[in-house]
């Protein structure tokens, strides 16, 4: 079974992880554009990580056979550094142009403040204007307020829910997000937010329409591989394949497919593994290691193979 992880923050991973989800059957993955557990005190960091994630991420994941995609966005914790803020969103509509970039996110609300209220509605209109889908997160605290919040402001905004993906769901926010027509993604991540056992207790009752599951994998404890063990967990829990089929790859693709950016194509008919290739003089090998390098048209077997 092929699978996509639709948030997975890779910067903060190892060629490792890259390797361990390629052969867990992760063909692509995308990666939001969010906090790094610091503050940026200066837009040009915030230029240059985005330059990182649109440029050397999408070099080194496809090494390993993955597909990179990324969404571009100013986070909502440092939405509320308003000269910061206003920088970023000089540069954001350079960023949202380039090739790879699925959507703007991950935006939203932290604490629920003005000045994250302020770019939040920025950032959808950017959206709007570009036609492109929105990754929403959702705060960590008063979640079921901020969740039904964010709805509410993207219909304020003129959105259609079939463009935004709200994500960071859990069983007290799913329900109004299904039934306003919103995506509902949830990050399987270690003690918080969501659990394997309890996504596929959710995928029992709410079943595969507009559910999309992902890793949020980050810098902090978390688990690159969050997608194949739900995938793997929910099918040995006698959930339909057809079900874990379309919350770990199909829903992902077809809501983010909308960017026109993202196919299966890419994927089905992958360009050869070289990595004797360089980026910007650099190269994922060290310590003398063997390049894979592969003959054009070769067919890579994945699948589920988590222990």
């Amino acid at each position: 079974m092929m699978l996509i992880d639709p948030h997975a923050h890779m910067i903060s991973r190892t060629t490792d992880d890259y390797e361990a989800m390629a052969a867990a059957g992760v063909v692509a993955l995308i990666e939001p554009a969010f906090w790094l557990g610091q503050p940026r005190t200066f837009v040009g960091t915030y230029v240059d990580y985005l330059s990182t994630i649109v440029g050397w991420e999408r070099f080194r994941a496809g090494q390993f056979g993955i597909r990179h995609y990324c969404t571009i966005g100013l986070n909502s914790k440092e939405a509320n550094n308003e000269e910061l803020a206003e920088g970023v969103m000089e540069w954001l509509p350079r960023f949202a142009l380039k090739e790879g970039v699925v959507a703007i996110g991950e935006i939203g609300y932290d604490e629920q403040t003005a000045l994250e209220d302020k770019y939040f509605r920025l950032q959808l209109t950017l959206a709007k204007e570009l036609g492109l889908p929105v990754m929403v997160h959702t705060p960590h605290r008063d979640k079921k307020q901020g969740t039904s919040r964010s709805m509410d402001v993207c219909e304020e905004m003129g959105l259609d829910p079939s463009m935004v993906i709200i994500d960071h769901n859990n069983e007290e926010t799913v329900g109004e997000v299904l039934q306003r027509g919103y995506w509902a993604g949830f990050s399987i991540y270690p003690s918080t937010k969501m659990g394997n056992a309890r996504m596929v207790e959710l995928l029992k009752q709410y079943g595969s329409e507009r559910i999309i599951v992902d890793s949020a994998c980050d810098w902090g404890i978390s688990d690159c591989l969050g997608v194949a063990k739900t995938a793997q967990l929910a099918l040995q829990s006698g959930v339909p394949e057809s079900t874990v089929r379309a919350v770990c790859y199909g829903n992902a693709l077809a809501a983010y497919g909308q960017s026109g950016q993202m196919k299966e194509s890419d994927w089905l008919e992958p360009p050869a593994i070289d990595q004797r290739t360089l980026y910007e003089g650099n190269s994922i090998l060290r310590g003398g290691r063997d390049p894979v390098i592969e003959e054009p048209g070769t067919q890579r077997r994945k699948g589920l193979t988590i222990e």
